[in-house]
């Protein structure tokens, strides 16, 4: 007796978002199914994975994942490019950490100068975000707007608490925001919500459900992504229909089975990292993700082939 496998069928669909200037523009979403289900719908954009990159050398990275960056930690334009260039970044995500007014605290006109010869230097798309400091983010990114005009950069993240100065620069300058949400589908669709009210267009717009590595949260947060997904899909709802931006390179590069070199027991401690990597990445691919954020050049190559695997 023959075999017939279910078959879903959806009533929703992932919106596009464009990033990147004209010319090198880049679309991601368009997906009318589950990730990967190829019998039962369309997944017309594959996934892109965006490298990395920080304004000042990081002082916490292991050295498993500062080696293959060791002479350009110190240049933001020169790691961009060589995320581009050498390690087949297809967008670069680039951390204005130096403004955190709890460290360095960088003036925002000095880190949007950084941004301006960033984005000159590379032609892949560039998504920006801040220090992660709410009050310093909302100047911050507006100023990083006004320079990254014509670009069409993601800003973020953008967060309950200084959605409207993020949302208003997107709109003004032409750009795609990032909306953070701490691991919620209500305050995920709330958050879209509040920015599309705002007059962004929902076509501009990607969730950031909090990121999290293997071991650390990671189920937590791959089942809220699947919940949004299956929201977008089968309930149609039009505020979850966003592509998804999973921020989880630093996440695993925290963990001690990624970042610990001092354990012979546990096996090499490069391969373990850029495993641990590869593995998140994996999941989050599975659960939805549309947009990667990542860090050891290995462990994109790694899911780079994955990706072309599935994709088939």
């Amino acid at each position: 007796m023959a075999f017939q496998a279910p078959v879903d069928t959806y009533q929703g669909k992932i919106r596009e978002v464009v990033v990147g200037k004209e010319g090198n523009q880049v679309a991601v979403g368009g997906e009318t199914t589950l990730p990967f289900h190829f019998f039962e719908g369309e997944m017309p954009k594959k996934p892109i994975i965006a490298m990395e990159v920080y304004d000042v050398a990081p002082d916490n990275w292991s050295s498993v994942v500062l080696e293959p960056f060791k002479d350009v930690l110190n240049d933001p334009v020169a790691w961009a490019k060589k995320c581009q260039d050498e390690y087949g970044a297809e967008m670069i995500s680039l951390r204005l950490i130096s403004t955190d007014p709890n460290g360095e605290n960088r003036d925002s006109a000095k880190a949007a100068e950084t941004v301006k010869a960033v984005i000159e230097a590379v032609s892949i798309p560039i998504c920006i975000y801040g220090s992660g400091n709410i009050e310093k983010d909302g100047e911050l990114l507006k100023k990083v707007a006004e320079v990254a005009e014509g670009h069409k950069v993601i800003l973020g993240p953008s967060q309950e608490d200084n959605y409207k100065q993020i949302t208003a620069a997107a709109i003004g300058y032409k750009h795609n925001v990032s909306g953070l949400s701490p691991i919620d589908v209500n305050m995920a669709k709330q958050l879209n919500i509040l920015m599309t009210q705002l007059g962004l267009d929902a076509d501009h717009l990607v969730m950031d459900p909090s990121g999290a590595a293997l071991g650390y949260g990671l189920e937590y947060v791959y089942s809220i992504m699947e919940r949004l997904r299956l929201a977008a899909l089968q309930q149609n709802d039009e505020m979850t229909q966003m592509p998804m931006f999973c921020d989880f390179g630093r996440e695993v590069w925290k963990a001690k089975e990624a970042k610990t070199e001092d354990e012979p027991s546990w096996g090499d401690p490069e391969k373990r990292g850029i495993l641990w990597e590869f593995m998140t990445a994996a999941s989050m691919l599975i659960a939805g993700g549309d947009i990667l954020v990542m860090r050891h050049p290995e462990a994109v190559k790694l899911t780079k082939k994955l990706i072309d695997e599935l994709m088939g």
